[in-house]
C-alpha cells in the first residue's frame, strides 16, 4: 500500500516580524583586516599618533582598516604598505578587487568603494645589520 503525503506549504505570515541583522562597522573592519593578509606584497602600516608614524611598517602586522556600513554597502579606508619591487599599482588594485570580493562573501554587504594609501615600500628581503 502506498500513501501519497501532502508537500508542505511554507509559511509566509509573519516574515516581516523576524527581525534584521546588523553588521557593525567594527566586524567589517575586522573581515577586512584579515582579508587583505590573503593579497601577495601587502603588509602592515605603522600604527600612527596624531598623524606621525609610531614605529615602522611591519609586513607581519595586519593594514590598518576602517569602514564605514550605510544600508546594504560598505565604504573602506585601507592604510598599507607594499613590498617592494612590486608594482604598487597592480597590488593596490588585487587588493581592492580582493577585498571588494571576501567583505561581499562574508558579510553579504556591497563594498561600494576602496581608499587605499600605500605608507610604505617595505623590501622584500630583511636587511642583515652589520657592525664595524
Amino acid at each position: 500500500m502506498t500513501t501519497t503525503v501532502p508537500r508542505a506549504t511554507p509559511r509566509t505570515d509573519g516574515l516581516e516580524e523576524r527581525g534584521r541583522l546588523t553588521i557593525s562597522d567594527t566586524t567589517v573592519e575586522r573581515i577586512a583586516a584579515h582579508a587583505v593578509t590573503e593579497v601577495e606584497g601587502v603588509g602592515g602600516a605603522a600604527s600612527r599618533v596624531l598623524g606621525v608614524a609610531v614605529g615602522g611598517e611591519n609586513p607581519g602586522t595586519t593594514a590598518k582598516v576602517t569602514a564605514k556600513v550605510s544600508g546594504g554597502t560598505a565604504a573602506l579606508d585601507v592604510r598599507l604598505s607594499v613590498a617592494y619591487p612590486a608594482s604598487v599599482g597592480e597590488t593596490t588594485g588585487n587588493a581592492r578587487r580582493h577585498l571588494m570580493r571576501r567583505v561581499g562573501e562574508f558579510t553579504g554587504l556591497s563594498v561600494s568603494r576602496v581608499d587605499i594609501t600605500v605608507t610604505a615600500l617595505r623590501s622584500a628581503t630583511t636587511e642583515t645589520r652589520r657592525v664595524r
